[in-house]
């Protein structure tokens, strides 16, 4: 269960100077009428500095805005950066909640090892979202399906060309009033899987959130669209025969004899929150979950079998999501009957009833905020 500090005593960690000038609540509605993934944003972010030699200093609840850049500015050139992703969650009661944070704050500062960055406080972390839900709490849509998308990140932030870390380092939580991930909402998407491109390689930064491995993601995610596919899976650089990861979720395959298996965290795959969330769901209802290697032949084949019922995927921003089509070259299977299997749809709705405080939270995952 939850031992973190209440949020309201976290949020004091980034005081607001002085008033914030807020949008229109016509404006604010028009937007949370739409409520498109990533492109609306609140009133506030969080913001806090570390410099060499002095630490993380500045906390500060400041309005959201464009940030003031030298072209010389370290990430620009080399991409020290790292980032999460995590939601703020309405009750029917109006209160607001969110999902395992410190899980989210422990990944942040295993990222910031591998990038060489400054680790940032698990209370500093929570402190900044706290503080900015209670300030853009309106923001906080209540519509099913709907969330406030929470972005926390940091940049290498000095003025500097030289080839080493950082002496300064910038962080911020930025947040988005948002829908479903996929337009569509709970379907099967289509996956292409890449055989020329590779997300992230042995000894590389494969386990950490970072810009780099999104980028890297970038065209081989172009190719899926153009192959009719919502979304890309990658294979392992060494041998180009095991699956990994899509670009942002985690992969999970259910047999026919109910054991449902994942490719087992090898340090080029992210360790996802809502992955971890997965296989203890699933060990609750007394289900094998093996992390393993899952060779794409016996993937394939295990399709075509029928000794394959289910693919799906998870992360923060799409929760669960069915995979009905599985496509690449000299391949494009359709799983099962491509409908959504009674494994995936069970976890779907048991995680999002979790999240929305419509079922019990028997592992005290949820963290109230507001």
């Amino acid at each position: 269960m939850s031992t973190l500090a209440p949020a309201a005593d976290l949020a004091g960690r980034f005081p607001a100077h002085g008033a914030v000038a807020r949008r229109p609540d016509s404006v604010r509605e028009a937007i949370m009428g739409r409520l498109s993934f990533g492109i609306d944003f609140t009133d506030h972010m969080a913001l806090a500095v570390h410099t060499h030699g002095q630490g993380w200093h500045d906390h500060e609840l400041v309005p959201f805005g464009p940030l003031q850049l030298s072209p010389a500015t370290s990430v620009l050139h080399y991409g020290q950066e790292i980032f999460e992703g995590l939601k703020a969650y309405r009750h029917e009661d109006g209160s607001v909640w969110t999902f395992r944070p410190e899980r989210n704050a422990e990944r942040f500062n295993r990222s910031a090892r591998r990038l060489a960055m400054p680790q940032l406080p698990v209370e500093d972390f929570l402190g900044s979202i706290a503080a900015l839900v209670a300030a853009d709490r309106d923001w906080v849509p209540a519509r099913e399906g709907s969330s406030l998308y929470l972005r926390p990140f940091a940049f290498a932030s000095e003025e500097f060309l030289g080839v080493r870390s950082a002496h300064e380092v910038t962080y911020l939580v930025i947040a988005s009033p948002v829908g479903p991930y996929f337009a569509k909402g709970f379907k099967p998407v289509a996956i292409w899987v890449s055989t020329d491109y590779h997300r992230a390689g042995p000894g590389g930064t494969g386990a950490a959130k970072t810009a780099g491995n999104y980028a890297a993601s970038l065209l081989p995610q172009d190719e899926a669209y153009a192959q009719g596919c919502e979304q890309v899976c990658f294979l392992d650089a060494a041998t180009n025969t095991v699956l990994e990861e899509l670009g942002g979720m985690n992969i999970f395959v259910v047999d026919a004899d109910g054991t449902v298996r994942t490719p087992a965290l090898s340090g080029t795959i992210l360790e996802g929150v809502t992955r971890s969330s997965v296989i203890q769901l699933l060990a609750d209802e007394g289900r094998s979950v093996v992390e393993t290697q899952v060779r794409l032949d016996e993937l394939l084949e295990g399709i075509r079998s029928g000794s394959v019922a289910e693919v799906f995927a998870c992360g923060t921003a799409a929760v669960v999501t069915p995979i009905g089509r599985l496509a690449g070259k000299g391949f494009d299977l359709t799983i099962g009957d491509g409908d959504p299997g009674a494994v995936t749809t069970d976890l779907h709705g048991r995680l999002t009833d979790i999240q929305y405080g419509r079922a019990e939270d028997p592992h005290g995952w949820l963290y109230r905020l507001a």
